[in-house]
């Protein structure tokens, strides 16, 4: 995508463009991937990082989807509720808020284990979580390497959840069609087996075309935006929306392996910026982290950083990937009734939805999420 961004304002702006990447060219995109894959087993592992940081370099020119923050689904909601606001008789839009219970945003932790490496430092990573009192989904891959049982009751036992991570991890799971297809059953044999409801694609290889058939509750292998990976784009969203039945979490903070291994950084600053923009526009804050790349001290340290930063958010819902798909798809169903009083309620539920409330304020939109 080239040129001007485009005008949020228009009569007919549509976000699925963004939400199913069709605004990339999906012909480059797949000879890209392709060539990727077919030269990653002959390169080794030092030459591959020394690539891709050269190659990181020109990915970061992308103008769109803006990296680290892509506003434009933010600002397109925004102006669908200006209208509504200035189309009301009181000037203010009642809406079923974001987040159960009226909190101001959501944050989830997933870990994707590549590797024997990963497998053997779970608990290391598991116990910088346990420190702050959070749960995580871990996501592994079936056919890679072998997993202790006895791993998955443990994880179980501590509040977390068991994800599925592809089959193989060789990123050719999109690559043509019929291959997809005849993964499917595998797929879904591995959720059942592992009691998991949870998919997350290798390397986040995706086909917005092809997401809905996945047999699983979720998938999470759309970023909202991330120029560094094999195949770049994103979905522009920081909430959750829909393949289908199948909801989608998309992952909304730059994996740790391109913040520490691609770009060199040193610090959690672009994690802390871009989780308190998240949070100022109560959307979900997706975190991954690879115990792969946990091994080191250092590393630990700045994950454990931010996990008291996000702990120390206020109005924060913190809850496992499967939690908070499941509050989306019961939040989707939902309607909004006027009250005799002026006021709204939420038609359907348990209690744990709330009305929440858009007004205009100096041209900014200002939400008031208790009622």
């Amino acid at each position: 995508m080239t040129g001007a961004r485009p005008d949020v304002t228009r009569a007919d702006f549509d976000p699925a463009h963004y939400l199913y990447e069709r605004y990339l060219d999906r012909g480059t995109r797949s000879g890209a991937l392709a060539l990727y894959y077919a030269l990653k087993p002959l390169v080794p592992r030092s030459a591959q990082l020394a690539l891709r940081r050269a190659y990181a370099r020109r990915q970061r020119r992308r103008a769109f989807p803006a990296w680290p923050v892509e506003p434009i689904l933010v600002r397109h909601r925004e102006e669908e509720l200006r209208r509504r606001i200035r189309a009301s008789v009181d000037g203010r839009a009642p809406f079923v808020s974001f987040w159960p219970n009226g909190h101001r945003f959501c944050f989830v932790l997933t870990h994707d284990v590549e590797g024997p490496s990963g497998v053997d430092n779970v608990r290391r990573v598991l116990e910088v979580e346990r420190r702050h009192g959070l749960v995580s989904s871990w996501n592994f891959v079936p056919e890679d390497y072998s997993v202790d049982p006895a791993l998955f009751d443990e994880l179980r036992a501590t509040g977390c959840e068991i994800g599925v991570h592809g089959i193989t991890h060789d990123g050719k799971l999109f690559q043509d069609r019929d291959r997809f297809s005849a993964a499917l059953p595998k797929i879904e044999r591995y959720l059942e087996q592992w009691d998991a409801v949870g998919f997350r694609s290798p390397a986040t290889r995706r086909n917005a075309e092809w997401m809905a058939e996945l047999p699983a509750l979720y998938d999470s292998s759309f970023p909202d935006t991330d120029p560094y990976e094999p195949q770049p784009g994103g979905c522009c969203s920081i909430f959750p929306f829909f393949f289908g039945d199948v909801v989608e979490l998309p992952i909304t903070l730059v994996q740790d392996h391109t913040l520490f291994e691609i770009l060199g950084a040193r610090s959690i600053d672009c994690w802390v910026e871009k989780s308190d923009w998240i949070a100022e526009h109560h959307g979900l804050v997706n975190v991954i982290v690879h115990p792969d790349y946990m091994i080191e001290p250092e590393r630990l340290r700045l994950y454990d950083e931010l996990l008291g930063h996000l702990s120390a958010q206020a109005g924060s819902w913190h809850a496992l990937p499967r939690e908070v798909a499941r509050w989306w798809r019961r939040r989707e169903a939902l309607t909004i009734a006027a009250t005799p009083d002026g006021g709204h309620r939420v038609i359907g539920g348990d209690g744990e939805a709330t009305v929440a409330y858009a007004r205009e304020v100096d041209g900014s939109i200002a939400f008031q999420l208790d009622g």
